[in-house]
């Protein structure tokens, strides 16, 4: 009986909190914590490293991965990137590979504004303009068949 007791007891132990003063600071953050920090699933991450030769965390001998403050800085330039201003991966690869980001100036990195496409001449605004009037008799002709039944 004294043994199932020990394993009760062994079974309900809590993990130890970790101190202010532990060594977190040194070693970075685990996936898990930088996932939470940047706004993302440590799945994505994990994606993310294998998409982006920008991104090398820390590994520990027991294949954890540790980002350091240098790291949750690209991450967020990626995730802007991605998820903000709507670049493929493939584009954001390009982007940081032609800027040349440095991951410590990231804050300051803004893409570059999207050209306007060249407006056509003025002759092809008045064909579009002609087929919208068209389009718009044909739909207002629709219009009066269907609310005479």
């Amino acid at each position: 009986m004294n043994r199932n007791r020990r394993r009760e007891k062994s079974e309900v132990r809590k993990p130890k909190a970790a101190t202010p003063d532990s060594s977190a600071d040194d070693r970075g953050l685990k996936i898990g914590e930088a996932a939470r920090v940047i706004g993302v699933e440590a799945y994505v991450l994990r994606f993310w490293e294998t998409q982006f030769p920008i991104l090398k965390p820390k590994h520990a001998r027991s294949k954890h991965r540790f980002y350091q403050p240098r790291d949750i800085e690209t991450l967020k330039l990626i995730k802007r990137l991605l998820h903000q201003e709507g670049f493929t991966i493939a584009g954001a690869n390009k982007y940081i590979r032609e800027n040349g980001i440095d991951p410590s100036n990231i804050e300051s990195a803004s893409p570059r504004p999207v050209e306007a496409a060249p407006s056509k001449p003025a002759a092809s605004n008045a064909d579009t303009r002609r087929a919208l009037a068209e389009m718009r008799r044909d739909l207002e002709s629709i219009q009066k068949l269907l609310t005479e039944d």
